[in-house]
């Protein structure tokens, strides 16, 4: 009995009109990251093991896609390890390499390793697959694209302003309302400060991050379980009830983080990049003291983009700055910033919100009738006519019935079928139909050419 053919969960396969509508999506974020000035990289799908692990904290590992050896992993593995069933222990001894969790942990090892071919301040943008062990559900895949812009050597908020008027365009084009959510790890880290826990700024910000998927009650659970005091809780309480315009937010926070030097100061970088932005024409700025995005590298500005229509109200963008993520692999004191969007849960937004324009699809524009003998070889001469003029074309492969022909083109959405039987070839010309009115007409090849 054969077995039962599928794909991993969290996958998807697509066909060529998702493929194309996807290209859709790929472009639009393109064309904003070249008129912003980023250049395109790749990096391999596959890391070190050491490049990923405990650069996004101990949830983050977990997500990681591991790599076994080639060969027999086992050979060499001292059997008390193994009775041990350690699962840290013996990773390292079976695996040495892992699928990328994300695009900018790889950009950071690219820039340490090519520091001496670059010119700083990098801009560079990428647009490649990732993979995570996560729950697969609604919006949430294994394997998916990332489409990331990443400014590195610069400490200037220019730089976080530029991205915010690059997130506003790019979501401009595609036409999904979206609201662009920001915050800063200074801001965090004030919160850890002013609770009496600063040692806890990991466990504060992994907790009160998810306040938009578990509620409130549930993020006091997890703060509780992670050791954090009742009257540290109840300091942090205030921050969930945190509402109003952005100045009545900055203006609470001022206040709530007096004590804390460096929350005022990330206060202040909030501050400056809504100012700086204020020009933006699409989307909606909005702080939210509780984003966190729960990745250690961060320590600036923090960003978080949700479409503001339909029910699939999933982070669709995001990102932040970090100030010596290349320090980890030796070249310390480099700063960065940047935004990563997740193109396949765009493609999702789009489908459910029908933004999807119409020619986004690629589509055959003309198929020829295959009517064999003299009349194929010229069916295949005008075929390659009207490719030499860029027109789609293909010539079906076979000498088959009318219908059988016909249907092909209906099911494929071809816009045109040209029939050139031997009336026609005798002529001079062709019969070209309008699959989406049925119309038909007469016309030499120099109209059909010259009327696409």
């Amino acid at each position: 009995m054969a077995s039962k053919v599928g794909i991993p969960r969290g996958t998807r396969d697509f066909d060529s009109a998702m493929l194309a509508k996807r290209d859709y999506i790929f472009n639009a974020i393109k064309n904003h990251f070249k008129l912003y000035g980023y250049s395109p990289i790749e990096t391999p799908s596959f890391e070190n093991i050491e490049t990923l692990m405990g650069k996004y904290g101990e949830e983050g590992d977990k997500l990681i896609y591991k790599i076994i050896n080639s060969g027999d992993f086992l050979a060499g593995i001292d059997e008390t390890v193994l009775m041990e069933k350690n699962n840290h222990k013996i990773l390292k001894h079976i695996s040495e390499k892992a699928l990328r969790y994300d695009l900018t942990v790889p950009f950071a090892r690219y820039v340490v390793q090519h520091r001496n071919e670059i010119t700083l301040p990098f801009k560079r943008y990428q647009i490649q697959p990732v993979w995570r062990a996560d729950k697969p559900q609604r919006g949430r895949y294994r394997e998916f694209y990332q489409c990331d812009a990443d400014v590195i050597g610069s400490n200037s908020l220019n730089n976080e302003v530029e991205l915010v008027q690059l997130m506003d365009g790019v979501f401009s084009d595609l036409k999904i309302p979206v609201i662009i959510k920001i915050n800063n790890r200074k801001v965090l880290s004030g919160i850890a400060e002013v609770c009496g826990a600063p040692e806890k700024i990991t466990d504060i910000t992994v907790a009160i991050d998810k306040l938009d998927k578990i509620g409130k009650d549930k993020v006091k659970e997890e703060l509780a379980a992670n050791g954090l005091s009742g009257d540290a809780i109840s300091k942090i309480e205030p921050l969930f009830g945190f509402s109003g315009s952005n100045e009545n937010k900055l203006g609470l926070l001022r206040k709530y983080l007096e004590a804390s030097e460096i929350g005022r100061r990330g206060v202040d970088e909030i501050q400056f990049v809504l100012e700086k932005s204020a020009d933006i024409k699409h989307a909606a700025l909005e702080v939210d003291v509780t984003l966190a995005r729960g990745l250690n590298y961060y320590t600036g500005a923090i960003f978080e983009v949700k479409s503001a229509a339909g029910e699939l109200k999933v982070s669709i963008c995001g990102g932040g700055r970090y100030d010596n993520l290349t320090g980890i692999f030796g070249w310390e004191g480099v700063s960065g910033v940047g935004i990563s969007f997740g193109a396949d849960r765009i493609y999702d937004v789009l489908e459910e919100l029908n933004l999807f324009p119409a020619d986004s699809v690629a589509r055959t524009k003309v198929m020829i009738i295959n009517f064999g003998g003299a009349e194929e070889d010229y069916a295949r001469q005008l075929a390659t006519e009207l490719r030499a003029h860029k027109i789609s074309c293909e010539l079906y492969p076979d000498k088959a019935k009318m219908d059988k022909q016909m249907k092909y083109a209906n099911n494929k959405q071809v816009e045109f079928v040209i029939i050139a039987g031997s009336n026609e070839i005798g002529q001079g010309k062709v019969t070209l139909k309008n699959m989406n009115t049925g119309e038909q007409k007469l016309v030499s090849k120099d109209q059909l050419v010259s009327g696409f």
